[in-house]
């Protein structure tokens, strides 16, 4: 509300929330910890009013910079945000995640520091539909995990009304952040660098021989071209140390900040009393130093991001529709967004595919290299399935469209990657506890160093403090371990290994035991039908055999189990109802009144009377057996093979020849599983385990002490693979199977796992390198620079020099 101005306002007061001057007609006050405080305007007058209702008045005590002032908006204007709960609009930015949950990817506008951050996630965890958020400072962007029937204006709302404008994370807006990352990065390394040069001229002057007026307008000088490195160029040195001291929380921007700021105020006065020493040109050429090695860092997670992490670009923007007209098909160019599934689209040689579909029409070769890691073009004929953001090579293609924006493979393998590359792994925590420490202790080194040059040499004492600052800043310590997993995560996505939790290439060092699923893991999961007998053994005629594999598809019908595809020749014989499937075991249901069962002799056999249920054996322990039963009792054994990945003896004799443990653990019969345990040479095999069986042993080897590294595929294997120390899911996996796993294995090729371990290893060594070139370069700077022996601008350079270091080791994984 717009008052008279109340009794002893002061002119020109700032806004308590934005900072701007408050007008000296305007009387908006808001009652902020007990203390009555002025706003500019009604907008930040109601976001102040927002935040104090909601109890989050402590926002104020710990930012560290004010915050920008909300639109002028009508206060009835929240319609405005009623657009995003349209579903056509939410496809670019929303993930569902099952029936119950969804995620919101949103970029906010207006964050500030590490206090917006818990503002945010405080304001809207009041909502108990709000599962989780999560608010990254660097790149603005914030995750809401809620309910699924959650009203996405609601959320918009509430965020506005708190003062930050959120609009969609949608990939174009991402890469224009990037950009805009990229481009102020040079634009501070220009103006430290043009400065750096002009300071260094002018010093030539000083130090050789420049007195009285001369030298009194030389340093007038220096201090005019180093003040725009300081206050523009190294900004952020002190933005970063600034929040880190308000939140309590140490980072190596703080003794970076001390040496640049103490190192100029010193000049400063040094050039306005005529007295002493000035570091103008060390400042400048110590702040280009340290923003090109920061600019390296930046360019390489950049890189390593649009490796794997906005692989959305991909995509066109357009797709080559086919549609029926006066019963003739024509091609029309449709945008991407306005595709549905069922659609038929064409894509020609040297085109992208738009969305993941199944091949209705042509043969050609797609190049998956991107997605895969696969660089030999894979053969898709009518049938196969393509997926979105890989490559048509050769031939036209007439596609079913199955999936399209955040529901295809793309996508999927895009939040995953996302999702790793926001993980902090332990190693990388105790890195940063180490940094910390190690500042702490510095800064103490550094008191101690300064109050002996005062005593010992007091002209000496500034610049030897500041050499000891910069010298011993832990920047290629704090950088050694995320820089090269950051490098190691990426090697692993161009083969084909996407590690989707932050914990797995640290965790892969200390696996000491394999586990694998059988059906789609170590064999390829393309079963086929290759004998039909009666339950007794007694051979069957052709017809009656296809009648009763037709009554086995009817039951399959729908079904995404690997067993199911085996019976898609005899699926048109017969119409099934009321199917229940049950997990491991088998599926039943009802055909032309009949009830009846596929799958386990113990399931399949369960209604079926006593004395024929005790007298049912396996054929053989050759293949996967199937039994079919009815209400007229059991009817057929059906026998299915399986073909064995070209890889996977190989896989299992390099993990046994490094000394790892392989054990074979299926849902599937005794004597399948016993064959190719045989077969690959693993000893310890469990067959016709349940999930809960699966489990319980996996809890068995970790109580032992056993790192367990598992790799499976099936809906049946989602507890045992959320419950390993690491897992892996095949790219054939179920969608549940894929979310639940700690890593995808892309492409079809076992021999990934084993250059996983190897990486991993080697991430060790390079890790260690890293670690013990950090200490050592300190352990030798610090005393150099404690006993003067190091001038401010060199002990840049070697800051510098081992941070670069650090990082060129650590791309060495790339390759």
């Amino acid at each position: 509300m717009n008052l008279p101005t109340p009794a002893g306002f002061k002119t020109g007061q700032a806004c308590y929330h934005c900072g701007l001057p408050v007008p000296p007609a305007s009387y908006y006050p808001v009652i902020i910890q007990g203390k009555q405080q002025l706003m500019c305007c009604a907008g930040c007058q109601a976001v102040a009013m927002a935040i104090v209702d909601g109890g989050l008045d402590n926002f104020y005590q710990f930012r560290t910079s004010n915050n920008e002032r909300p639109s002028n908006q009508d206060e009835n204007d929240h319609n405005r945000w009623a657009i995003y709960d349209l579903p056509d609009v939410q496809a670019e930015f929303v993930i569902p995640f099952d029936v119950s949950l969804k995620q919101v990817n949103l970029l906010l506008e207006g964050i500030s520091c590490a206090a917006c951050s818990w503002l945010i996630e405080t304001h809207l965890k009041q909502n108990p539909a709000i599962k989780s958020v999560t608010v990254n400072l660097s790149t603005h962007r914030c995750a809401v995990v809620c309910d699924a029937g959650q009203p996405l204006s609601q959320i918009f709302q509430s965020l506005a009304s708190i003062g930050y404008l959120p609009r969609p994370a949608t990939d174009d807006q991402q890469q224009e952040l990037i950009k805009r990352e990229n481009r102020i990065a040079l634009f501070r390394i220009g103006v430290a660098g043009f400065g750096t040069m002009q300071a260094m001229m002018v010093a030539v002057g000083m130090y050789t021989g420049a007195t009285d007026f001369w030298l009194d307008f030389l340093r007038w000088l220096s201090m005019l071209v180093a003040t725009p490195v300081v206050f523009f160029s190294a900004w952020p040195f002190f933005q970063a140390a600034w929040r880190s001291i308000r939140m309590r929380h140490l980072v190596m921007d703080v003794p970076v900040a001390l040496a640049i700021g103490l190192a100029y105020l010193a000049s400063v006065w040094a050039t306005l009393t005529s007295s002493g020493e000035v570091y103008f040109e060390s400042v400048s050429m110590f702040t280009l130093f340290l923003l090109v090695g920061r600019y390296v860092e930046l360019r390489a997670r950049h890189r390593n991001r649009l490796a794997f992490g906005n692989l959305a670009q991909l995509m066109p923007l357009t797709a080559c529709c086919l549609r029926e007209e006066n019963g003739c098909e024509t091609e029309q160019t449709t945008p991407l967004k306005a595709l549905a599934l069922g659609d038929k689209v064409r894509v020609k040689p040297g085109e992208t595919f738009p969305c993941d579909g199944r091949v209705l029409a042509g043969e050609s070769t797609v190049v998956e290299a991107l997605l895969t890691g696969e660089s030999r073009p894979v053969v898709k004929r009518s049938g196969d399935t393509v997926i979105a953001g890989t490559l048509n090579n050769q031939s036209p293609l007439t596609i079913e469209v199955t999936a399209v924006g955040a529901a295809t493979q793309l996508s999927a393998i895009e939040r995953l990657a996302s999702q790793a590359a926001e993980e902090k792994p332990q190693q990388v925590l105790a890195a940063d506890r180490i940094a910390r420490f190690f500042i702490a202790r510095l800064l103490i080194v550094c008191t101690a160093v300064f109050a002996f040059w005062l005593w010992y040499r007091p002209d000496h004492a500034l610049w030897v403090t500041l050499s000891v600052l910069v010298v011993t800043c832990p920047c290629a310590l704090a950088l050694a371990m995320p820089a090269a997993l950051s490098a190691a995560t990426a090697n692993l996505r161009q083969r084909g290994f996407l590690v989707a939790r932050g914990h797995v290439v640290e965790t892969l060092n200390s696996i000491n035991r394999v586990i694998f699923d059988k059906t789609g893991t170590l064999t390829k999961g393309q079963f086929n039908v290759v004998k039909v007998t009666a339950y007794n053994g007694e051979s069957l005629s052709k017809p009656e055999q296809d009648r009763l594999l037709g009554l086995a598809a009817a039951l399959e019908q729908g079904s995404n189990h690997p067993l199911a595809a085996a019976f898609h020749q005899w699926t048109d014989a017969y119409k099934a109802e009321d199917i229940k499937q049950t997990t491991a075991a088998g599926v039943e249901g009802r055909i032309e009144g009949q009830h009846y069962r596929l799958g386990t002799m113990e399931f399949a056999g369960e209604s079926l009377p006593p004395e024929i249920r005790d007298s049912l054996t396996l054929p053989d322990g050759h293949y996967s057996w199937l039994l079919l039963s009815g209400e007229q009792g059991a009817l057929a054994w059906i026998a299915l093979e399986d073909e064995l990945r070209p890889d996977a003896a190989s896989l299992v004799q390099t993990l046994k020849s490094r000394g790892i443990y392989v054990e074979l653990l299926s849902g599937d019969q005794t004597g399948a599983v016993a064959q190719l345990a045989r077969q690959l040479g693993i000893d310890d095999f469990i067959s016709g385990a349940k999930p809960g069986d699966k489990l319980s042993h996996l809890a068995k080897r970790q109580a032992a002490g056993d790192k367990v590294l598992m790799i499976g595929d099936g809906i049946n294997d989602v507890p045992v693979l959320s419950g390993a120390d690491v897992s892996v899911a095949m790219a054939s996996a179920s969608d549940l199977a894929q979310t639940r796993a700690d890593s995808v294995l892309l492409n079809d090729h076992l021999g990934v796992i084993a250059d996983a371990l190897e990486i991993a290893r080697r991430t060790k060594a390079i890790i260690q390198q890293n670690l013990r070139f950090s200490l050592a370069y300190n352990v030798i700077a610090l005393p150099l620079a404690a006993a003067g022996m190091v001038p401010p601008w060199l002990a840049a350079l070697g800051m510098t020099a081992s941070s670069l270091i650090v990082i060129f080791n650590a791309l060495r994984l790339t390759r």
